[in-house]
This record gives C-alpha cells, structure tokens and sequence, in this order.
C-alpha cells in the first residue's frame, strides 16, 4: 500500500514541532526518515500510527485518511515499533506476541490455527521462540526489541512504521533485522540514526531539521559532505562501500564542525 503525509502541522503545548511535512513511501518501499535529535521525526512517525492527532495536513493510506478509519481498520492496515516501548508488561513473551492478531479478533475471542501458526512464524523470524514462556518484564532490552518487533510482524500489516528499531540490539541483530525489512519489502516508513544502515536499507530518504523536510531523494543523492556538514554538523567522506556498493559515510571522530 502506498503512504502519503501531506502538508503535515504537528503542534505540542503551543509549539509548532513539525510544519508542512510532505512524506511518500510507494507500495513496497523502505523509506528513512533522518535527521538530528529534536527535528521531528518521531513526532512525525506518531501521527502515522494514530498517537497524535495533527493539527493540520493528513496520513493517506491508498489515498484514504487513516484518521477516517476505525481503529481496528487502521490497526489491521499499520503496525508501528514506537520508541515509547512499555518494558513493565506483565506477560509471556508469547503472550506479548499473539496481541498482534488483535485487529483480526472478536472480542475474547481465542487464537485459532491460523493466528498461532502467524505467531510461531513472526517469532521464528525474529529469533525469539526460546523466549516464548518467560515474561516479558524480565528481558533485557534488546530482547524486548525484538519481541515488540515479532509483534508487529504478527499483525501482518500492509505498512511498518518503526521508530529507531534497531537500538538496543547487538550488531548481528541490527543486520538480521535490516536483512528482514529487505526481504519482506512490506510499505515501510523508519526513522534511523545510524546513516550507514539508512544508506544500506532504504530506497529513499526524507531528511528533516527543524520540523521540516531539508531535502528528499535516493541515498546517494541525498548523503552527501555538504548536507552531513549543514545538517548533521559533522565532517564526513562518503564513499562506495567495498561490499555491497552503497555510500559509506566515514566521519571524522576528531571533533565537530567549527561554527
């Protein structure tokens, strides 16, 4: 399914937080949105999964408003990994898991074969079915990590919308989660800081400062030494990477850019 943010107005106690964002991701696309801390991004984000209202501009999905939609509607169309993530859940992890197949229930109703074998399968995928019996209060964070992402996995959504999903994870499951969202290609919208793994995933990104959209494009057009040293701050080469041919940013660790 196809997502569009247009001409999005997100105000929190009386201040403008994001103004005339205009955000596209086209059925099938992984598209980043980066930026420096405080620019918008996951104030963005919550208005795609419905946890803040805006105060103008509007979330298509397919060209329908998702504000239209009711909940359940809108649940079965996006799954979203937020930053807010509760750790105080006093469940299983296999419980924390099968509250993705929700939006598909009536009322009490129990999971079914279909739903524990899209449970098992979500799990499966994210490596955490030998969590399956242990609470979920009791895991390190990287581990509910990759719960809450097997849960929106379980949700079988047409779009993910994911709000720095790889932090807390080691390095060997930022690469399989990254290698997961390739494989998938389900609609995806993900706010990341690490430009490396931007650059690696995305089809496109959205770059934002100051609560609005910088510039737009391909990776390789949009990471470029200008706009790290304008955006980011940072002293930066980008060069091809010798593995897998996307752009390797190498920064300069030696300080920040002088003002």
């Amino acid at each position: 399914m196809r997502i569009a943010i247009e001409d999005l107005v997100v105000t929190l106690a009386g201040r403008t937080v994001v103004s005339g964002v205009d955000v596209l991701a086209e059925p099938g696309e992984i598209v980043g949105v980066v930026g420096p801390n405080g620019s918008g991004k996951s104030t963005m984000l919550r208005t795609v999964y419905r946890h803040l209202r805006p105060a103008s501009g509007r979330v298509l999905l397919d060209g329908r408003d998702l504000r239209a939609m009711s909940a359940t509607e809108a649940a079965r169309h996006v799954a979203a990994l937020p930053q807010e993530r509760g750790s105080d859940f006093e469940l299983s992890v296999l419980e924390v898991v099968s509250m993705g197949r929700t939006p598909y229930k009536r009322a009490f109703a129990g999971d079914d074969d279909r739903d524990r074998e899209i449970i098992a399968t979500a799990m499966a995928q994210v490596g955490v079915m030998d969590l399956a019996g242990r609470s979920f209060s009791a895991l390190s964070g990287g581990e509910r990590q990759r719960v809450l992402l097997a849960r929106a996995f379980a949700q079988q959504p047409d779009v993910l919308v994911l709000d720095e999903p790889t932090n807390h994870l080691d390095l060997r499951h930022q690469i399989d989660l990254l290698g997961l969202l390739r494989e998938h290609r389900r609609t995806t919208l993900i706010a990341l800081h690490d430009l490396n793994a931007a650059a690696s995933l995305c089809d496109r990104l959205h770059v934002l400062r100051d609560g609005q959209v910088v510039d737009s494009g391909k990776p390789r057009d949009v990471l470029t030494v200008d706009l790290l040293a304008d955006v980011f701050g940072v002293r930066a080469a980008v060069v091809e990477h010798p593995l897998t041919g996307d752009p390797l940013i190498a920064f300069d660790h030696q300080g920040p850019i002088s003002s």
